[in-house]
């Protein structure tokens, strides 16, 4: 059962920041996430100075991600600290795009939680295999996690069910996220432990939005599980 702080997390595919970058930071700066969950974030040329730039517009800080996880990205606030990062690249399929994921430790005063986030393939078979490797690794993890994806599917697709099963959709039946210019398909999710508690969910769908991306941008209001023990550990080198 939740008894710990509240946490506000996004999740947000950027389109490659192709689109109308002030739009971008105003809609995020205006939904002050916690934790921002972004997918297509820099990943090639100069990507380190790039997270870090858009991290600065966000008003937020880079937590982990970028190339080594295909351009999956994880920012957060001042209040919440990151004490490791990792990243994880799906095989690669030829002909098609290299896909991963990023995953960060995190907490907020007593309470630990692992932030992930991922972004999936376009071809369904290739889809479904990802959906498994990146459930396998998450069901491997001790903390409380929270995941914001890009499913490329619809809810109730085998990726997503695969994902999702064990967690909590925070957003099920919720309001299409893409495209922009005529949302149909949610195909944007966070998904949470079980042992938190829910107490907002929203797609942003104003001027601003459409403008910044071809996305919809997804937030979730979270009372993060807290075990009672000890503050959270320092990463290394702290």
């Amino acid at each position: 059962m939740a008894d710990g702080p509240r946490l506000r997390v996004l999740t947000y595919n950027v389109h490659g920041q192709r689109d109308d970058r002030a739009a971008l930071a105003a809609v995020v700066r205006g939904l002050a996430p916690d934790v921002a969950v972004l997918q297509e974030a820099p990943r090639r040329f100069r990507w380190r100075t790039r997270c870090a730039d858009l991290a600065h517009r966000l008003d937020m800080v880079y937590a982990g991600g970028g190339e080594p996880a295909v351009g999956n990205v994880v920012f957060t606030s001042l209040r919440v600290r990151a004490h490791e990062q990792w990243c994880l690249r799906f095989p690669l399929t030829p002909g098609r795009h290299l896909r991963g994921a990023v995953f960060v430790r995190c907490s907020v005063g007593r309470s630990p939680f692992v932030v992930a986030g991922s972004h999936l393939g376009l071809d369904p078979a290739e889809r479904a295999g990802q959906a498994v490797i990146l459930k396998k690794v998450l069901a491997d993890l001790d903390a409380p996690v929270v995941l914001g994806l890009d499913v490329n599917d619809h809810d109730g697709s085998p990726p997503w069910r695969t994902v999702a099963d064990g967690l909590v959709d925070a957003g099920r039946g919720g309001e299409p996220t893409f495209p922009v210019w005529r949302p149909q398909h949610r195909i944007d999710a966070i998904l949470v432990d079980p042992r938190c508690t829910v107490l907002d969910y929203g797609v942003v769908d104003t001027p601003e939005a459409r403008a910044a991306s071809d996305h919809l941008p997804v937030f979730v209001d979270i009372e993060l599980w807290t075990n009672g023990g000890s503050e959270g550990k320092d990463a290394p080198g702290e």
